[in-house]
């Protein structure tokens, strides 16, 4: 075994300190004077979050199966081990060889939600790397960036030589093989990025020029350099069934947040909500074959000693050989102990029947996300359910046995009045009222309905990007007409309310939309703490309203104004995939209310099809 960075004394005095020594179950080591690349993959976030993520474990699985390179794992360090390295100057390290990542080829940083840019500052500042990717030296690792919220990447330009734009199956090879011609031809850094900029997916921010108008919109981005392309092309997998998939992934010593054996059935979601960045990003929906899926839940149940199983996808009830596959996960597994767990179904009879033979009904919660209490604001944001479906799904979930459930909604989103806000209220005493119309012999006990709103967030490659913000004070507001509306309701004890911190989503709506101006801003609130700030008890929003006001922003200019049609957005010069005439015809469709069918029932014309797969080869209808 590897001699720990972290020596007794400190692994005694610090919280979880298996999250720090490695060696787990599955983790690759291999000898480092035998390969040629060796490439920090680092989560900006504590190691029970990151170990949850797949495309962690795909990557991670797919780098090492190459013999020239090596991949480690990195998370970023808990507010009480940071303290201690920062004190005594001990650099941040990797996982699986305890060596420091300031000496390794790549530092990969996966960038899954906004909330966590302070936390990249904090991997940097540990590595001994400067935060600026023009101020760092030719010996010095290549700073890499990807993940969702790279599909806006310029916040965080300035910190990054490089990003991945897309689904990471596809380009690192020919990137990999490029940085050993680099290595063996002696090219500097900057004759590496630029070559690199080549390479399908790859944006080097260096490489780019941003002007603005004096209203401080962008007038344009484009190329500094001969060569490099005006537009980053998102990189998609479109055999899915065959891609890289980790069938041993590590297991840790502690428990995680998905402390699980996760199978991924599709990729996408055909259903095309307004205000979902992941529904379109991933597009085109494609699925992976049964018979992988069935082979893969063998051999990961098998690698791993988990007795729980649970199908991912954006929308698990759209896979179209569920059944198939469920029916073989119970029959091969229910009398082995093993768990199943089902996220992501509509509420319907066959997956009531299907999570009855897998939940203990007593114990577990259903969940419904309506997202909307009206249905004016449900056909806005394209949700396709209505009152029916919802109270009919209900109906069936409490005569199956269930009395808890939990409802989704969003507040904030466009064209919402008091009305709309109201019905959220209406709509969970409606539920209730469902459950007490069964007879009092045949219940499972008390109704217990949770409703959670957060607030709405204009995210980039969506329909609702041109769409506008508010401020906390009226987010409050609105979550207390909920809460009055709750209150008001003849089942108001069987109705429990809990709302986002509105501070938290206004802050993310900032980051989210921002452009390269925000930097400073980022590195001013780390410098003053920052840290986590996904984590409520170690957020602090004054520390960030600083932060903003010594950089000279006013971040109300990036979320409290509705975009005009022609405004040129920070991230236009990335292409998702969707054309930004689709987009922009579904926010013209949103205004007026009307609904456009999924992508089984209606080719809606977003762009996707040109990957030639997935469903827009099953579905050739005509655009809508």
């Amino acid at each position: 075994m590897k001699k720990l960075a972290l020596n007794d004394e400190i692994l005694l005095k610090i919280d979880k300190p298996a999250r720090y020594i490695g060696n787990e179950i599955n983790s690759i080591q291999k000898d480092p004077a035998k390969v040629d690349i060796r490439f920090a993959f680092c989560f900006p976030d504590v190691y029970e979050i990151g170990m949850s993520h797949l495309g962690m474990k795909i990557l991670y699985e797919m780098f090492n199966r190459r013999d020239d390179v090596w991949c480690e794992r990195v998370f970023s360090p808990w507010p009480d081990l940071h303290k201690v390295m920062k004190e005594r100057k001990i650099p941040l390290f990797a996982l699986e060889s305890q060596e420091s990542i300031g000496s390794f080829d790549f530092i990969g940083i996966t960038l899954q939600y906004e909330m966590c840019y302070t936390n990249i500052l904090q991997i940097l500042d540990l590595a001994g790397l400067p935060f600026l990717a023009k101020d760092r030296t030719e010996q010095m690792p290549l700073v890499i960036g990807g993940g969702p919220c790279t599909y806006n990447p310029e916040p965080v330009a300035d910190f990054f030589d490089l990003f991945y734009i897309g689904e990471g199956e596809t380009s690192y090879d020919e990137l990999f093989d490029l940085y050993k011609k680099a290595k063996k031809e002696g090219w500097n850094r900057r004759e590496f990025l630029v070559r690199a900029a080549s390479v399908p997916g790859i944006y080097v921010p260096m490489l780019y020029d941003v002007t603005y108008h004096q209203d401080g919109t962008v007038l344009k981005m484009q190329p500094n350099t001969k060569g490099v392309p005006e537009t980053v092309q998102k990189q998609v997998v479109m055999d899915f069934s065959d891609a890289v998939y980790p069938t041993k992934p590590v297991v840790p010593f502690l428990k995680i947040t998905q402390d699980r054996v996760v199978l991924e059935v599709m990729r996408g979601c055909i259903r095309g909500c307004r205000f979902c960045q992941a529904g379109q990003i991933y597009r085109p929906t494609r699925e992976k074959r049964v018979e992988v899926l069935k082979k893969y839940a063998d051999e990961m149940l098998r690698s791993t000693g988990y007795d729980e199983i649970s199908l991912t996808s954006l929308s698990t009830s759209d896979y179209t050989e569920l059944e198939e596959l469920i029916n073989y996960l119970i029959d091969r597994f229910k009398d082995k102990g093993v768990n199943i767990s089902l996220p992501s179904l509509r509420i319907d009879a066959f997956s009531l029947d299907v999570m009855k033979k897998v939940q203990d009904i007593r114990k577990s919660s259903l969940t419904f996300a309506p997202e909307a209490g009206s249905q004016k604001m449900r056909d806005i944001i394209n949700k396709g359910l209505t009152k029916e479906d919802i109270l009919h799904g209900a109906g069936l979930a409490f005569a199956g046995g269930w009395q808890k459930v939990k409802l989704y909604f969003m507040l904030g989103l466009p064209q919402e009045t008091e009305e709309d806000m109201r019905a959220i209220a209406e709509l969970a005493n409606e539920i209730a009222v469902r459950y007490y119309e069964i007879p009092k012999d045949q219940r499972n006990g008390k109704c217990q309905i949770t409703v959670s709103t957060s607030f709405f967030i204009p995210k980039p490659f969506t329909p609702f990007q041109w769409a506008r913000m508010y401020d906390k004070e009226e987010y409050l507001r609105r979550a207390r007409v909920v809460n009055d509306a709750i209150k008001a309701q003849l089942n108001r004890k069987s109705i429990k309310y809990n709302w986002h911190e509105a501070d938290v989503s206004v802050l993310e709506g900032v980051l989210a939309r921002g452009d390269r101006r925000l930097a400073k801003a980022i590195v001013s609130a780390y410098e003053d703490g920052a840290l986590f700030d996904s984590w409520s008890e170690y957020y602090s929003h004054d520390r960030w309203m600083r932060a903003f006001a010594k950089a000279g922003i006013d971040p109300d200019f990036y979320t409290m104004r509705e975009r005009s049609e022609d405004e040129v957005f920070p991230w236009d010069f990335i292409d998702d995939g969707v054309t930004k005439q689709y987009l922009l015809r579904e926010w013209k469709r949103a205004g007026q209310g009307e609904v456009t069918k999924n992508c089984r029932m209606q080719c809606s014309g977003c762009g996707a099809n040109r990957y030639g797969g997935g469903v827009c080869v099953e579905n050739q209808n005509q655009v809508s």
